[in-house]
């Protein structure tokens, strides 16, 4: 998948062709993200979420938007574009769920790409109810980063990002989400899981897994280390992330990809010391110290 690169500006029109049509099938299809066992529709969200980073912008409309003053609504943040076509294609789904949710729900439309004009023009061609903003590199940036359009952060009444999702997503989903965080019947069932950079990319140290990187053959030890290494080292590919975020943030960057393979292959070679069974043991060890691991580097310009 073709993503946004952080420091690109304006994608170019071969760019534009390209995003549109694969993100058609970022998403599940189905009616609901996941089933379980049962058949049973589930959605998830973060079971411990982090405050949603505010923001002072200015709408279209000339009307201030701050996240502050949403406290109490469900608040859908939804980053987009005019030449997006997934993100067209989203627009009437939002505009319903804003119009049959109104007072309750807050949808806000971030747009990344385009001018001012151009996107005045589109709200009055699709009769768009919920306030658009242009938006900043600041703001993706707070955001952890925004990898592709659309991409939609789902706000609890008390400001938390509970969930984030990434293209063009069946609306039936963020429906039965808006009901669950309002209180709200809903026909699924609801799971919690822990944010290991899905949401926040700031969180890629809590993961013990990445995209595109085989860690079956290491030793718990390795592979201790070798995720250490993964959240020390930034990537060289001009994205100022970790290795960890980088492969999380863009699964098909090649730099990243040779470089978690190369620590993985120095880790796997390098020789362990042999024990010694005909020397006693010490008679009182003193307790080994475990290495902590660093916290990733504060992020830079995102992609």
């Amino acid at each position: 998948m073709r993503l946004i690169r952080p420091t690109s500006g304006r994608p170019q029109p071969a760019l534009r062709w390209l995003i549109a049509p694969l993100l058609l099938f970022v998403a599940p299809s189905l009616a609901f993200a996941q089933q379980d066992q049962d058949n049973q529709a589930v959605i998830r969200f973060v079971s411990n979420p982090d405050p949603a980073p505010d923001f002072k912008l200015t709408a279209l409309d000339g009307k201030p938007i701050t996240l502050a003053a949403l406290q109490g609504k469900v608040v859908l943040l939804n980053f987009w574009a005019t030449w997006c076509g997934p993100c067209r294609a989203e627009i009437p789904d939002l505009v319903a769920l804003q119009e049959r949710y109104d007072g309750r729900l807050q949808i806000i439309g971030l747009n990344v790409d385009d001018e001012e004009a151009d996107i005045e023009q589109y709200i009055k061609e699709t009769k768009i109810n919920y306030p658009v903003a242009m938006t900043s590199n600041e703001v993706r940036r707070q955001f952890g980063g925004i990898p592709a359009l659309p991409t939609s952060f789902v706000l609890d009444t008390e400001g938390r990002v509970v969930q984030k999702h990434v293209g063009l997503w069946n609306p039936a989903v963020y429906e039965t989400e808006i009901r669950a965080l309002l209180g709200m019947p809903i026909m699924a069932k609801v799971e919690t899981f822990e944010d290991k950079g899905e949401v926040f990319l700031a969180h890629a140290d809590r993961a013990t897994e990445l995209p595109g990187v085989d860690l079956s053959k290491l030793t718990p030890e390795q592979k201790k280390l070798v995720l250490h290494r993964f959240n020390a080292d930034t990537c060289t590919c001009g994205c100022k992330f970790t290795l960890a975020q980088c492969r999380i943030w863009d699964s098909g960057c090649a730099v990243s990809k040779a470089a978690t393979e190369k620590i993985v292959a120095e880790v796997s070679a390098a020789p362990t010391a042999p024990s010694d069974s005909t020397q006693p043991a010490p008679a009182a060890p003193a307790p080994a110290k475990t290495p902590s691991t660093p916290a990733p580097p504060q992020l830079g310009k995102q992609k």
